[in-house]
């Protein structure tokens, strides 16, 4: 019915394929795929045991939030999202996640929606968030979408379902009210849901049908897990499980497949976090490899130059066999000589025996 969203701005400049694609697959569901990947726990600890010394206290949801705020304004599809079988792009970057005002059974859910331009620092998106947290977590607050859910909850079953039924009609004709987009967790760019912190290991969530959300990412716990490391050694390193749903129809394999790589190098250099993206809008993201440290390096070297000390002093180092078969053969030749020399005495003694005998029997014989 109209064009226009509060939360949106239709795509152009589709190619076909991509277009026609959620004409064929109309709901999120039929549209979602599912993927687990692993992350390296190793360069995440290592940084914010870094930025500790320093006095920033940031944790894995911050570093969460960030690199997903990152990579969602430096890969723009990953914001797409599909309403009546068009595409359209979200007008800022949104995150939902739920928080327990307490971790008990009986405690509150609040859906905390967080937005972003893209561009915030990893400071400064640690600010917002424990801002907006510590402000909705404590008993007397009341968050705006537990304030509508409420309202609706104390309606009668078949009035319920009557109001849930315009709703979605409007939001399917783009004339859904703002503040109901607002106080909606389902329409965001990403649903996270932080499992790490009720220690479980990541799922693969399903996308809602309702809602405009194309993404859903869960952490899970740490653990530690057999990987393989780039010189293909096979070592015990501490990994975390990220559960990936995605709406297929917003982008390619390709251009998934590329975005995931480019997650992966930001948790590996999280350095890159600490400084904003450009005013000027430039969506080329600098990823700069901290360097060893002179200490490590020259520890790596006398490492290395003990090791080639021990391998040359191995080649120089005789065989102890050899040495042994030449002693014993030295030992056997020693034996022969003095063997021959006592055999020498021996035929020089008798020759004087006989020669001393033969005098005797010339004298006798004159």
């Amino acid at each position: 019915m109209f064009s226009k969203r509060s939360d949106g701005v239709k795509v152009k400049g589709l190619d076909p394929v991509t277009k026609a694609a959620p004409f064929f697959m109309p709901g999120r569901i039929g549209a979602q795929n599912f993927m687990k990947t692993q992350f390296r726990c190793e360069p995440i600890d290592e940084f914010l045991s870094r930025q500790r010394k320093l006095g920033n206290t940031y944790t894995y949801t911050h570093l969460m939030i960030a690199s997903l705020v990152r990579l969602l304004y430096l890969r723009p599809k990953l914001n797409y999202f599909i309403n009546n079988c068009v595409t359209y792009e979200h007008k800022d970057i949104t995150i939902c996640m739920v928080a327990k005002k307490k971790l008990t059974d009986e405690a509150e859910d609040v859906d905390l929606k967080f937005h972003f331009t893209g561009r915030e620092s990893l400071q400064q998106i640690k600010e917002y968030v424990d801002k907006t947290i510590a402000e909705n977590i404590t008993e007397d607050s009341v968050y705006g979408t537990t304030k509508d859910a409420d309202i609706l909850g104390k309606l009668p079953a078949w009035l319920f379902r009557l109001v849930m039924r315009i709703i979605r009609w409007m939001d399917r004709h783009n004339c859904m009210p703002k503040s109901l987009i607002e106080a909606s967790c389902f329409h965001c760019s990403v649903f996270l849901t932080n499992l790490k912190s009720i220690k479980l290991d990541a799922i693969q969530h399903h996308l809602y049908e309702f809602g405009n959300a194309s993404l859903f990412v869960a952490m899970g716990k740490e653990r530690m897990s057999p990987v393989v490391e780039k010189n293909k050694e096979l070592k015990l390193g501490k990994v975390m499980n990220i559960g990936i749903t995605m709406d297929e129809r917003v982008a390619d394999g390709f251009y998934f497949a590329k975005s995931l790589r480019l997650w992966k190098d930001i948790f590996e250099n999280l350095d890159c976090l600490l400084a904003p993206m450009p005013e000027d809008g430039s969506k080329k993201l600098t990823i700069k490899k901290r360097k060893k440290s002179k200490a490590k390096k020259s520890k790596v070297k006398t490492v290395k130059a003990k090791k080639e000390k021990e391998k040359k002093q191995k080649k120089e180092k005789p065989d102890k066999k050899l040495i042994l078969l030449e002693k014993q053969h030295l030992k056997e030749e020693k034996e022969k000589l003095k063997e021959e020399k006592e055999r020498k005495r021996e035929e020089l003694r008798e020759e004087k025996k006989i020669l001393k005998f033969e005098k005797k029997n010339k004298k006798v014989a004159e």
